[in-house]
């Protein structure tokens, strides 16, 4: 399964309570890509003394070295005997969607980001199962309905789970999410979700000049606000 979500959202304290609950029946592997410093990995190792390991992407995406290194990273997990894998997006780009066909996809983002924060995140939302809405003590009931509607308003029938994931409360609707999730095809054939961004830009190859006059392909001028590029 593949849990993303913009930083500081609070994927690594969802992702400790659904290895309490899954380490019940399954041993579970534990992946964290992120681009130049990460940390969870230990931090896990430690608490539950399950196989987990990081992986950098350095100058690539993050969300394009997730799709890259997924076959090798199921058959590491294979090869330590555990039968779940969790792998955590770092989480940086809000248009690459990380979810794979086949496996489940799981949205964390915190409550405190603003009503307007599903708007902006919203391949990530879409393509993913379940969002997973964290750190909702703080914040009134009111607005958790209006973060909630927001939600609605990218995806009317996504399922939505709202938690104070440190103390873990309200996760049972998710657990059961996990429990009846499908067991994940042959990692050959597993695909990314949703269409990523075009890769091929003149920037993405590296060329630094500024100014659309000196690109090619799909370009950006200032006056194109109502012409975005959409892919499919």
């Amino acid at each position: 399964m593949v849990v993303a979500g913009p930083p500081s959202s609070g994927k690594t304290a969802v992702i400790k309570q659904m290895i309490r609950h899954l380490g019940e029946r399954d041993r579970v592997a534990y992946l964290k890509i992120d681009v130049v410093a990460a940390f969870e990995d230990e931090e896990i190792r430690k608490e539950f003394g399950i196989p987990a390991r990081k992986v950098y992407s350095g100058d690539m995406c993050p969300d394009h070295m997730g799709i890259m290194i997924t076959e090798d990273a199921v058959s590491w997990a294979e090869r330590e005997g555990a039968s779940v894998l969790i792998i955590e997006s770092a989480g940086l780009c809000l248009r690459c969607t990380p979810y794979l066909s086949g496996a489940l996809g799981i949205c964390v983002i915190s409550s405190l980001a603003g009503t307007h924060a599903p708007l902006k995140m919203a391949p990530m939302i879409t393509f993913s199962d379940v969002c997973v809405v964290t750190k909702t003590d703080l914040i009134s009931q009111a607005e958790k309905e209006v973060f909630r509607e927001s939600i609605r308003r990218v995806s009317k029938d996504m399922d939505i789970v709202e938690t104070n994931a440190i103390q873990g409360t309200g996760l049972k609707y998710l657990y059961r999410i996990l429990d009846s999730a499908p067991v994940c095809g042959d990692a050959g054939s597993l695909e990314l979700r949703g269409t990523p961004p075009l890769g091929v830009c003149t920037v993405c190859v590296g060329k630094k000049k500024a100014g659309w006059r000196n690109h090619f392909g799909v370009i950006r001028r200032l006056e194109d606000d109502d012409n975005i590029f959409n892919g499919e």
